[in-house]
């Protein structure tokens, strides 16, 4: 009775804190179905009297939404992928291969980590520059899978240095060499922990707005977060259609959190566990 009891505090701040993330969306929902005039008469928190989709309409249309969905997810997507292939290439090597100066090269990968964007803005706009990519999605894939990498190669290296070692001389005693160790067996077990990077590193990416307004100036190749930075610094946009603006932004990300619920759960239950 009494452990069923310490458990309502703990679900009571759960609810709390999912009203704080919930209601914010549900306000921008509903004033994104408003017309202007009765967003001006009614204020933000009254609720529609009908479906008013000419804001989402116009917005779509005025910023070419379609062309800025298809480039976020291409490099959202594409980060994703390849920072994971990427982290468990290089924790492999450290965490399992037990490089010389492991240390060192953990310390390097944090201090990757802490440089704050800003500070890489100009160095990448020259390369790119240089490197003739300047404008280009791939340049933006490129930075970013290296950036998130070094964060997914941090977290991994520490769970692959506690992978069994009996795992690891069974099948080296069975003939299996260091590549089928690590597609058959080390990443099989990591699953879940790369689920869990997967998703971290497609919403994070999404949300990016620094560094994808400096490298992609040209239209075609802007992401979401972007063009809804441009087009309201602007002030083009009405009330409804600023909203509008946030929830197509938005609810991409929240669908692909979603869909990948369950494994960002289930990465975190054999976290625990372990």
């Amino acid at each position: 009775m009494t452990t069923v009891l310490r458990r309502y505090p703990v679900l009571i701040a759960l609810c709390i804190g999912a009203l704080f993330m919930v209601v914010p969306f549900a306000i921008v929902a509903v004033n994104a179905v408003k017309s202007p005039t009765e967003y001006a008469q009614n204020g933000p928190l009254s609720l529609p009297e009908g479906l008013y989709l000419d804001g989402i309409k116009d917005f779509w249309e005025r910023v070419d939404f379609g062309r800025k969905l298809v480039n976020s997810v291409l490099i959202s997507g594409a980060v994703a992928v390849l920072a994971v292939v990427l982290s468990v290439l290089n924790a492999y090597a450290i965490g399992i291969g037990r490089i010389k100066g492991r240390t060192w090269v953990l310390a390097f990968f944090v201090l990757a980590n802490m440089l704050p964007q800003e500070a890489l803005v100009y160095p990448i706009y020259y390369l790119s520059k240089e490197a003739g990519l300047y404008d280009t999605r791939l340049s933006v894939i490129i930075v970013f899978t290296v950036i998130q990498a070094a964060f997914g190669t941090y977290l991994l290296s520490s769970v692959l240095g506690q992978f069994p070692r009996e795992i690891l001389e069974a099948a080296r005693i069975d003939g299996a060499t260091k590549w089928q160790v690590l597609w058959r067996i080390v990443v099989p077990v990591s699953r879940p922990t790369l689920g869990v990077l997967l998703v971290f590193f497609f919403i994070w990416t999404w949300n990016e707005f620094l560094l994808p307004l400096v490298m992609l100036i040209s239209n075609d190749n802007q992401t979401v977060s972007v063009a809804l930075g441009v087009l309201q610094g602007q002030r083009l946009m009405d009330a409804t259609m600023t909203n509008a603006a946030a929830l197509l932004g938005t609810l991409p990300a929240i669908v692909f959190f979603l869909v990948f619920q369950r494994t960002l759960t289930r990465g975190i239950a054999v976290g625990a566990v372990k």
